[in-house]
């Protein structure tokens, strides 16, 4: 195959990917989401600064183990204090963002990712990075840091599935919902690289490779979220490709 022929049939899949995307997704602001406050001269949209300190103060909480009781943190990352962790994240990283969206935002939970979506777009994506990163989650769990890491938390898959049935949709809303969607609509496109932040910071303390690939990976599950409108296609990637790599590592 000459180099032109291979150019044309690049651009060929280019056109037919686009053509099945259809025009990009817009997120545009009503009026509560424009609106502002000021601080020392400071005029800040009241919903993305909200979301913005949430985030901040959620995820310290979790990262500094706050709300679980010592009994549990003596079990180190063993699989009931990893299902501890998830419910907890199940409360602060899902219900305590969704309490704010209903009650204080008065607003549509919709418009924040909780919604299907775009699900034609969705569906087909989440499959094809499920078969795509398979193979590497299950060459990574054989990974001498992965193993050490993950082992401890070893259970069987219906437990490890639970936990992270637990975890990881509520997760996704905190970052990929709540925050991304309310920056979106006074930062524009450029909130699916600002959320990548908070997300990788989440992974501190997580094998090397697993840290650095975050950025990626979150980046790719922020345009699944942006090009859907919907963290669920993101969520039940994340959720069969932790399961998967859990389930792999041998038991500690």
């Amino acid at each position: 195959m000459t180099a032109g022929v291979l150019d044309g049939s690049i651009r060929q899949l280019g056109d037919r990917v686009r053509q099945w995307l259809g025009p990009p997704p817009s997120y545009g602001p009503d009026t509560a989401d424009l609106r502002t406050f000021s601080v020392g001269g400071l005029e800040l949209p009241v919903r993305a600064t909200v979301a913005v300190l949430l985030v901040v103060v959620a995820i310290c909480l979790d990262w500094s183990r706050t709300f679980i009781p010592q009994p549990i943190l003596d079990l180190g990352r063993a699989a009931p204090a990893m299902r501890y962790q998830a419910t907890e994240r199940l409360l602060l990283f899902g219900a305590l963002p969704l309490l704010v969206l209903l009650a204080a935002f008065r607003d549509r939970p919709g418009r924040y990712g909780l919604g299907l979506g775009a699900w034609r777009i969705g569906l087909p994506v989440a499959l094809a990075g499920i078969g795509v990163m398979s193979p590497i989650i299950l060459a990574l769990a054989a990974r001498p840091e992965f193993a050490a890491y993950y082992a401890p938390s070893h259970a069987p898959v219906g437990d490890v599935l639970f936990t992270s049935l637990l975890d990881l949709p509520a997760s996704e809303f905190l970052i990929r919902g709540f925050l991304m969607f309310a920056l979106l609509r006074v930062v524009g496109p450029v909130a699916v690289v600002l959320v990548t932040l908070p997300f990788v910071f989440s992974h501190l303390g997580k094998p090397e490779i697993e840290l650095l690939s975050t950025f990626f990976g979150g980046l790719a599950y922020g345009w699944l979220d942006w090009r859907t409108g919907s963290i669920w296609w993101s969520a039940a990637t994340h959720v069969v490709l932790v399961t998967l790599l859990v389930s792999a590592v041998p038991a500690g």
